[in-house]
């Protein structure tokens, strides 16, 4: 099926797209200040271990309260974003809301288990601290696993998406993931030889999903009742940074934690590294390629293979850590994500823009 050439004028994009029209300095340069908080966190970790022992002792159910605090400070500004009448639109574009559930679910999170098992467990299994490798698959697994619900609002920005696509094909997915995150974790780690704490996950799910998602869409619905987008739009404006640097400052207590180990090793951080980009690239290309054998049009095809290729990295650190704790391996590989998400994610952006005539030849 030849591919669709017809993509709306970004001009006259709907008011419901998403209200962030681009990328941030500060997100442009995600990747450095990751990098700084990486040198803090081990600086900090080296010079204030007591601080660092006690905030890991800050836990109930192996829920560390600190850091939960950080993870909704990131994630509910991120779903306010979200609205879920979007998903009325989810018919108009069928093919490529079906080729990024392919990816996202069917897909992705098994190839990255995948390539974890063969890179970590086997190719670079000399090279790794013995033992380590299954904790850091585990960490791959649980950021495959969930399909980023932000970032991606920039990335189809930068390539001109379809908003209308992208905010009913993201609305989808956190519908999804409510109900399919914590089933298909347990499945990929039982396979991948990881003891699953069953009830720390489904804590996890809904410390981490289900409430977020709730008190999101109920602060949204308020903000546009009183005030309409413009309200919406202002609130997220005040929210942005405090979302980032909760991030950042998460890092920095990961790091803080895992400060010596890096220091003795950093190969690690490279070599965790090698299957994330290689599993990018692949979700990526998979849905872009399939879009073009099933007629989508280019400007949905564009952000169907951002959708499928990025992570939902916030999730995948904060299940990380009530899993298997703060200092775990599994929590090291999810940073790693968060290190190579940007850069990596801005390389697709290119690559499906330029790319853009070949796609809709097929239209001719």
């Amino acid at each position: 099926m030849r591919p669709a050439s017809g993509c709306p004028d970004m001009a006259t994009v709907a008011a419901g797209a998403p209200a962030k029209p681009a990328m941030s300095l500060f997100e442009r340069w995600l990747t450095l200040w990751v990098a700084l908080c990486i040198v803090a966190g081990i600086a900090l970790g080296h010079a204030a271990p007591g601080a660092f022992t006690a905030i890991a002792s800050a836990e109930i159910a192996r829920v560390n309260l600190v850091v939960a605090v950080l993870i909704w400070l990131m994630i509910v500004p991120m779903l306010l974003k979200i609205d879920f009448a979007a998903l009325g639109s989810v018919r108009q574009h069928w093919r490529g809301v079906g080729v990024t559930l392919l990816v996202n679910w069917g897909v992705k999170p098994f190839s990255m288990a995948l390539l974890g098992t063969v890179f970590l467990s086997y190719l670079f299994a000399p090279l790794l601290p013995s033992g380590d490798a299954s904790s850091y698959i585990a960490g791959l697994i649980l950021l495959a696993a969930a399909p980023c619900t932000a970032m991606v609002f920039v990335w189809s920005n930068l390539c001109d998406g379809d908003p209308t696509y992208t905010l009913s094909q993201v609305a989808l997915n956190d519908v999804l993931m409510v109900v399919l995150f914590a089933p298909l974790v347990g499945l990929l780690l039982g396979v991948a030889s990881v003891t699953v704490p069953w009830a720390t996950l489904l804590i996890s799910v809904g410390l981490y999903i289900v409430v977020p998602v709730v008190v999101a869409q109920l602060v949204r619905s308020a903000v546009m009742a009183s005030g309409g987008q413009p309200a919406l739009d202002r609130l997220l404006a005040r929210l942005g940074p405090i979302s980032l640097l909760a991030l950042l400052a998460t890092l920095i207590l990961l790091f803080g934690f895992q400060g010596e180990q890096i220091v003795r090793q950093p190969l690690v951080i490279a070599l965790i590294a090698v299957p994330i980009l290689i599993q990018v690239y692949l979700n990526a290309g998979i849905a872009y390629l399939l879009s073009r054998q099933l007629g989508v049009a280019w400007c949905v095809a564009a952000p169907a293979a951002l959708i499928g290729a990025s992570n939902f990295f916030e999730l995948a650190v904060a299940a990380a850590i009530s899993l298997f704790g703060l200092n775990s391996g599994a929590a090291l590989a999810t940073v790693v994500g968060v290190l190579v998400e940007v850069p990596v994610m801005l390389s697709v952006v290119g690559i499906v823009k330029r790319t853009r005539g070949w796609y809709e030849s097929a239209a001719a």
